[in-house]
C-alpha cells in the first residue's frame, strides 16, 4: 500500500507563495500582457523578494505555461462532464466553443491573445505531444465515436477535424470584438465543421 506523505510547513508556504506570484502576474498580464509586465511590480504586488519569481517560474513565459495548463484542465474537466451526458456531437461542439470562449471572458482579450500566441509559438519553453492536451483527445474521441455510430463519414480524419475546430474557435475569439458577431460566427463555424465531417 502507498502512504501519502503530509506536505511539510516548508512546502505549503512554498505552494502558497507559488499562488500569489501566478496571481499577481496574471493580474499585470491582463493589464500590461506578457511581454509589457514588469517583473519588479509582480514580485511588489506578490510581497516576495525578486530572486523568488525566477526560483518559481523561470520566465514570464513559464507563467503562461501554468496558466495555460490550469485552464486547459479546468475546460477538459468542464467538457467531460458535458460529454458524460445525453450529447450529440453538434451539441459537444457547441459546449467546446463556449467552453473556451469562457476563457476569454474569464481573463481578458488581452491576456487571451497572448496565452495563444504562446500556445502556437514555435519558441515556447516545453514542446507537447498533442496527446498531452486533454480537450483536443476528448474532442478526438468524440468524432471517432460519432464515425462509429455512423454519423460521421468513416474517412474522416478525427484528429485534424478536431484541431482545424478549435483553430477556428480560436480565430473568430481573437479577431472578433462584438459579441453577437462572434456568436453567429462560433454557430456558422459548428455548423460548417459539421458539414466537413458528413453528418447525415
Amino acid at each position: 500500500m502507498t502512504q501519502h506523505l503530509k506536505p511539510t510547513t516548508r512546502d505549503t508556504r512554498r505552494l502558497r507563495t507559488r499562488e500569489r506570484i501566478l496571481g499577481a502576474a496574471i493580474a499585470e498580464f491582463r493589464t500590461a500582457g506578457m511581454s509589457g509586465a514588469e517583473v519588479n511590480a509582480i514580485v511588489v504586488a506578490a510581497g516576495v523578494a525578486h530572486g523568488t519569481f525566477y526560483f518559481h517560474f523561470p520566465t514570464k513565459e513559464h507563467v503562461l505555461l501554468e496558466l495555460e495548463r490550469r485552464e486547459e484542465a479546468r475546460v477538459s474537466a468542464e467538457f467531460a462532464r458535458f460529454l458524460d451526458g445525453p450529447h450529440d456531437l453538434a451539441g459537444a461542439l457547441s459546449e467546446l466553443a463556449s467552453l473556451v470562449a469562457g476563457i476569454e471572458r474569464r481573463f481578458g482579450r488581452l491576456l487571451f491573445k497572448e496565452l495563444l500566441a504562446l500556445h502556437f509559438s514555435p519558441s515556447r519553453p516545453e514542446s507537447e505531444n498533442w496527446t498531452d492536451h486533454a480537450v483536443i483527445v476528448l474532442l478526438v474521441r468524440e468524432i471517432e465515436q460519432a464515425s462509429r455510430a455512423g454519423t460521421v463519414h468513416p474517412e474522416a480524419d478525427a484528429f485534424y477535424s478536431a484541431v482545424f475546430f478549435l483553430l477556428g474557435v480560436y480565430g473568430v475569439l481573437s479577431t472578433n470584438e462584438d459579441a453577437a458577431v462572434r456568436e453567429a460566427m462560433l454557430d456558422k463555424l459548428v455548423a460548417s465543421a459539421l458539414r466537413g465531417l458528413q453528418i447525415r
